[in-house]
């Protein structure tokens, strides 16, 4: 285990930010942190402009920057907004791998520094996966790497372009005035190459899509000769023990800072550091002079007297403003910090400000429809924000560095993170290879250092995979995590490391997470808490990272248990064999199962009934927390896509969600399975079993509008904690109804559906029919009928829709009514056009059957 902050020394303070700023110098690459003053300063010395418009894209290889610039008879331009994926359409075609190759972006950009000697900086918050930036024909920097930030420096380029290339690197057409006006300016290009290359972490063989393009913000920055590069804030609480929390201890607020200074100034400075509380109330300020310091220097250590934990349920939130005074002008950062205590008792629970805190976690990738990695910043709130009113209070960023805006949130939101470096399914490669995947690691740390939110720096995940690159070579792997671990525990003394899923090096880590899918990859979900107590023993820090279960969102099953007839139990439902494919060996019901939400629901409700009772349970994480693309599952329900999700890849619910929510969320809810099943079956005066997930201590269920009676909720009551009811539907329409109350709050919930009781045979045809209009869009549904027109309700045929006219299919979004392809769920599945005011035809087909067509008009 890691020394707890109150241990961490000075000397080994200041080492964490040598290390980053050697690795810094020895890839040429200014440290990105250098940009936190210029974002978040109101200083006139220093400046920022975020530069999301005014860019070109092409897709496809130049020869170089001259053609990027003088090439436009051979390569068509594309005029787009950052972010932006070059993978936005294509990362979960149906019928072809996503793009891995050049993307080219220019601009033209208006430059004039306004501070007297001062730095122009290019900085990217990150770009898929390797980047060479070029102003005008002069590289200024490459590079690799899809997810941590960086910055070039472009002063020295700039006074070296000549003033004609400034204002037009091409001189012809001059009578056009609007191309004059786009070309005014000084050019700037990037290549983006996401191409295969087995150099470069994470590994091809990742389950996920390695993404392309500019992808996170670019910003332009202008900042004094002498100005902060990177000001790291270790709080340390001054408890008497070493491993203990002892309630009321002061903190000592250590800032260590590093300086950007490119002509070696080694005159004084002058130094202002305060700290303020959450209100805005100063909470201590302190004030120097030094000399200008080449390397990382302790600059304040500040006591607070008695500070405000942050924590998940009180995020509370200091802010450290560093301000550097020379003759150069001034700069500041503000940079906020949070005050905690995590420990993780030895094969026993994790405590938080010394009490047990069970962790209730997720996973996310950076991903979304119509987006790719280039989700906007609106939408990337959103979704952590659903996270937390989920319940959840710690979240695993897989397998990569994030956005600084999603550690911001956690931050604020109050959710514990697990971010990770993405070493990723592959073994130990050259020198090159180890220089990159120790980089990625300190780039992640030095620039996420200071918050709060950070629980523990993840080494990678999965590097025991049977086909790794270069080898499987256990010994390598060992030694190399161990290298791995110590490079985080020197930058980060204070924090935890983790790894999930390499048993041959599982001694490593501070913590480590086998691989357990009872009931999906492996045996079934009712030997979780067996197996979960058989791996406890192994590891002093256990904590269950992915788990889960696939499922095709709108799809339902009246007998989705059936499966469990079916499947072998496993006392060792970790399995040895691969976990995350459905061709991995045994039985198993991620490949016989019939990938149903309700299955999926059952599955989420008996583990986190399990996870409640176990007073030694760490936590866990379940996989994940939306639904992604990845170029290994073209097989599935929907192309290329991992369905683990609680959400679709759009934000849809599924589900899933409020099961989480009815173990875990405070405020009071109650949801009725099966809003997104529009017709149940059996026969007539069958009973069938309705469900309600809620919170609420008991609920009361109507039936077309009559009591089915009150429930009382118990969680060991498997399933739905005990508000179920069996009830017999009437043929046709029916109508639910449940009301439940908490706290004095009345929460309710009400579904429609109809209840067929015709038995079917053989699918026989298909139907197409515009079922919604709204605005310019229109959705169309296709249904499966058997000879006697009987709705198919368990069929799952693969239907590709398809269109011809003036409308345009919205496909390629990787979710239940986006794809082009897909199976049906329940016997039907739908999809959305643009009309673009014209009519069209729109058809469907599938293997073996009839296809069936429908006109949308104008």
């Amino acid at each position: 285990m890691p020394p707890s902050f109150h241990a961490l020394s000075r000397r080994r303070f200041l080492k964490s930010l040598a290390i980053a700023a050697a690795a810094a110098q020895g890839s040429r690459v200014l440290r990105a942190s250098v940009m936190r003053p210029v974002l978040a300063s109101a200083d006139a010395c220093s400046a920022s402009q975020q530069l999301d418009t005014g860019w070109e894209y092409y897709r496809g290889a130049l020869d170089g920057p001259w053609e990027v610039w003088r090439g436009d008879e051979i390569a068509v331009w594309e005029n787009v907004s950052l972010p932006h994926c070059f993978n936005h359409y294509d990362a979960c075609d149906p019928d072809a791998p996503y793009y891995r190759g050049h993307g080219w972006y220019r601009t033209h950009l208006s430059i004039g520094n306004p501070i007297k000697d001062g730095r122009t900086l290019l900085y990217f918050e990150g770009a898929g996966q390797t980047s060479h930036v070029y102003v005008g024909n002069t590289l200024v920097g490459s590079h690799i790497g899809g997810y941590d930030e960086f910055v070039f420096d472009i002063t020295e380029a700039l006074a070296a372009l000549a003033p004609s290339s400034r204002q037009d690197d091409r001189q012809d057409d001059r009578n056009d005035s609007h191309e004059d006006d786009r070309k005014s300016g000084v050019p700037i290009a990037v290549l983006c190459d996401n191409s295969e290359n087995l150099e470069r972490p994470p590994s091809d063989l990742s389950d996920f899509s390695l993404y392309g393009g500019l992808y996170r913000h670019v910003h332009l920055a202008y900042v004094p000769a002498v100005s902060l590069e990177s000001v790291h804030i270790a709080p340390v609480l001054a408890s008497p023990f070493a491993s203990a929390f002892v309630p009321g201890s002061p903190a000592i607020v250590k800032v260590a800072a590093r300086l950007y200074n490119p002509k070696r100034f080694s005159g004084h400075a002058a130094l202002t550091v305060e700290i303020t509380g959450s209100d805005g109330k100063s909470v201590a300020r302190t004030e120097k002079s030094l000399a200008a310091w080449p390397d990382a220097t302790e600059i304040a250590s500040i006591s607070i007297p008695s500070p405000m934990l942050w924590s998940p349920s009180h995020p509370h939130l200091y802010a450290c403003t560093v301000t550097l005074t020379t003759p150069f002008g001034k700069s500041s950062v503000n940079e906020r910090f949070g005050i905690r205590h995590g420990e993780f008792v030895d094969h026993g629970p994790f405590k938080l400000n010394g009490e047990r805190l069970l962790l209730k976690g997720t996973h996310r990738h950076m991903d979304h429809a119509g987006f790719a990695a280039a989700q906007p910043d609106a939408l990337v709130r959103t979704e952590l924000e659903l996270a937390k009113a989920m319940g959840a209070n710690f979240i695993r960023l897989g397998h990569y560095q994030q956005t600084r805006q999603v550690l911001d949130l956690c931050d604020e939101l109050g959710l514990l993170v697990w971010e990770e470096a993405p070493w990723c399914r592959s073994g130990v490669g050259d020198g090159e290879w180890k220089d990159r995947a120790r980089a990625m690691l300190v780039n992640m740390i030095d620039q996420h250092f200071n918050h709060p939110c950070v629980l523990m720096w993840g080494l990678g995940n999965e590097d025991d995979w049977p086909a790794e690159y270069p080898a499987l070579d256990q010994p390598s792997i060992r030694a190399f995590m161990h290298e791995m671990n110590d490079l985080a525990h020197t930058m980060d003394p204070a924090r935890f490391t983790s790894i999930r899923r390499c048993d041959f090096a599982r001694d490593i880590p501070d913590v480590y997470s086998p691989s357990i899918w009872a009931g999906w990859y492996s045996g079934v979900y009712t030997e979780y808490q067996s197996v979960l107590q058989k791996r406890r023993a192994e590891v002093k820090h256990f904590l269950h990272v992915e788990w889960g279960a696939d499922s095709h969102a709108r799809r339902h099953s009246e007998m989705s248990d059936g499966i469990l007839e079916k499947t072998s139990a496993n006392p060792d439902a970790a399995g040895p064999d691969p976990d995350d494919l459905p061709s991995a060996g045994g039985p198993h019901v991620s490949r016989d199962g019939d990938w149903s939400e309700t299955y999926a629901c059952d599955l989420f409700d008996w583990y986190l009934k399990v996870q409640e009772t176990l007073p030694w349970l760490t936590g866990s994480a379940m996989w994940v927390f939306k639904d992604f693309t990845t170029p290994l599952r073209v097989e599935n329900p929907v192309p290329r896509i991992n369905q683990k999700g609680v959400l679709e890849r759009d934000m849809t619910k599924k589900e899933g969600y409020y099961v989480f929510q009815s173990y875990w969320s405070e405020q009071p809810m109650a949801h009725i399975y099966g809003h997104t099943w529009p017709v149940r079956w059996g026969s007539e005066d069958e009973p069938r079993i309705v469900k309600v997930y809620s919170n609420c201590p008991a609920a009361e269920l109507f039936v077309n509008g009559k009591s089915a009676g009150e429930r009382r909720r118990y969680s060991r009551d498997f399933p739905a904690a005990g508000l179920r009811w069996l009830v017999n539907f009437a043929p046709g329409k029916n109508h639910l109804r449940v009301v439940a109350k908490k706290d004095g709050v009345t929460v309710s919930d009400e579904i429609d559906l109809e209840y067929q009781t015709k038995k079917w045979g053989t699918p026989a045809r298909l139907q197409l029919a515009e079922i919604a209009r709204e605005g310019n869009t229109a959705t169309i549904e296709a249904t499966l009928l058997d000879a006697n027109n009987v709705l198919c309700l368990d069929a799952r045929n693969i239907v590709r829709f398809s269109l011809a006219g003036s409308g345009t299919l919205i496909d390629n979004q990787g979710t239940s009514t986006g794809s082009r392809v897909l199976q049906l769920y329940n016997g039907r599945a739908r999809i959305t056009l643009r009309r673009n005011s014209g009519s069209s035809t729109a058809g469907v087909i599938s293997e073996g059957i009839a296809g069936a067509f429908v006109t949308v008009s104008a």
